[in-house]
Order: structure tokens, then C-alpha cells, then sequence
């Protein structure tokens, strides 16, 4: 996001490409030459020059109930329902938002149809990886042998609240820390109640907001693509203020 609230797009961000004094965590702010980008019409998509990134300052804290992140965080719309959202991309274009579910149902854990890498897939990871002109070809083959694709798919399924009453949905999950969680946990036998009790129990105690984005070759499908879940406020505190 920018400092005025603006959800923003950009990519794409080579890690190993970024200096060590470059290297941004999640809710840190950073400063970088960034640029609409031509072949996305996606509004709020823009290509980065990675050699321009500087981190301004330290990751935003979580003490005192995530006080810093909702802060920065209240610039930013959140629609409280799905529906909402899609109206949005209907009437503006809007292609990132923030949704507040009412209820986390469940997640539902399945095989994808293929564990591998297909060659489609490979041709479109590099084609990602190259624009710009950034990037050695023989190092980005190398690099896809050494990147593990995720074997399981993951759907979290909710509740809205409406005019009308709860709606429940179900769209898929692409957080960072999902794979990140899966690889820490897949060899135990029960990884998968370990994977739900993280995004399921463990965050439906929290004010879950979804961080949702569509896909560029198919603008009307939404992902999940962020989970923020910071805590619930103390009664005293709640009473003062809203969540954002």
C-alpha cells in the first residue's frame, strides 16, 4: 500500500536479486521507483526497479493490539463483504481490496492434478522472472529445479455478513505464510489439523481481514491473496474505536 491508502501491485520482486541491505520484511515500508505496468490493466498493478528499493525505517510492531498497523492500515477501504468487493471491480475496476468475513467456516486441504511443474507452467514462471531484462537465463532454469511446487491446494470457506443475511463463500488461498506453514508441517502425520488449527481456530479468535486480488488472465476470478489477522481489541479499547 502507499502512505495514502492506495492497495499497489508490484512485481515483480526477485528476492535474490535485492541487496542484503534492501531486504524487506511484511510491514515494512520501503521507497522505489516503480512504473504503471504496460501489459497488466489491472489499475493497480506497476512493475518495480528492484535496484531502487530502500527500507525506510523498522517492520511495524504488533505491541499494544497491532496500534502501528491499524494506524496505516485506516487509509484503506474494507468492504465487509465479498459481494461488495466484486461490485467494485464492476463499477471502477477495482482489482485489490480488503474484505472483513463475518465467520471462518473452514479450509478445505486437496491434491492438486499435478505435483510437478508443467511445461506451461514453467514457460510462464520464467517469462515472469525475465521482464525487464533482469535476470540470467541459465540461473532462472536452475532457480525452477530448486522451487518446490505447493502438492495441495487451499480454499477457505466463509461467512458475510449482508443486507440479507450471512452469505458463505469459498475462495482459494495463495498466502505466502500458507506454503510457508505447509512445508514447516508436511511431514508430520497430522499436518493437516496442524494447518487448520493455524488459519482456522487460531485466527477466527482474531479480526481476520483477507487481503483478496484477481488474476490477471482471468479479471472476474478473485484469490486470497494476504491473510491480516490482527487481535481482537479489549472491550475498554473497542469501545473507543473501530478496528480501522
Amino acid at each position: 500500500m502507499a502512505e495514502d491508502g492506495r492497495l499497489v501491485r508490484l512485481f515483480p520482486v526477485p528476492f535474490r536479486l535485492v541487496e542484503d541491505d534492501q531486504q524487506f520484511k511484511k510491514w515494512q515500508w520501503v521507497s522505489a521507483r516503480v512504473r504503471r505496468a504496460q501489459d497488466d490493466a489491472r489499475p493497480e498493478s506497476h512493475r518495480v526497479s528492484v535496484d531502487t528499493i530502500q527500507l525506510e525505517g523498522e517492520p511495524l510492531p504488533t505491541r499494544d493490539h497491532w496500534i502501528a498497523r491499524r494506524e496505516v492500515l485506516k487509509g484503506v477501504p474494507v468492504f465487509d463483504s465479498f459481494a461488495a468487493l466484486d461490485a467494485a471491480r464492476d463499477a471502477d475496476g477495482v482489482t485489490l481490496g480488503l474484505v472483513r468475513p463475518s465467520r471462518l467456516l473452514g479450509l478445505d486441504i486437496t491434491p492438486v492434478d499435478n505435483p510437478d511443474w508443467t511445461e506451461d507452467e514453467k514457460a510462464k514462471l520464467l517469462q515472469e522472472q525475465q521482464q525487464g531484462n533482469l535476470f540470467d537465463a541459465d540461473e532462472d532454469q536452475r532457480t525452477l529445479k530448486t522451487l518446490k511446487k505447493l502438492p495441495y491446494d487451499f480454499h477457505y470457506r466463509y461467512e458475510c455478513q449482508t443486507e440479507a443475511g450471512p452469505v458463505e463463500y469459498r475462495h482459494k488461498l495463495v498466502d505466502w505464510e500458507a506454503g510457508a506453514l505447509y512445508w514447516n508441517v508436511h511431514r508430520r502425520e497430522d499436518w493437516q489439523a496442524a494447518f487448520r488449527q493455524k488459519f482456522v481456530t487460531e485466527f477466527g479468535d482474531k479480526e481476520v481481514l483477507f487481503l483478496m486480488g484477481t488474476i490477471h488472465r482471468f479479471p472476474k476470478q478473485w484469490l486470497i491473496v494476504s491473510v491480516l489477522y490482527p487481535p481482537k481489541l479489549p472491550d475498554a479499547l473497542a469501545r473507543q474505536q473501530s478496528l480501522f
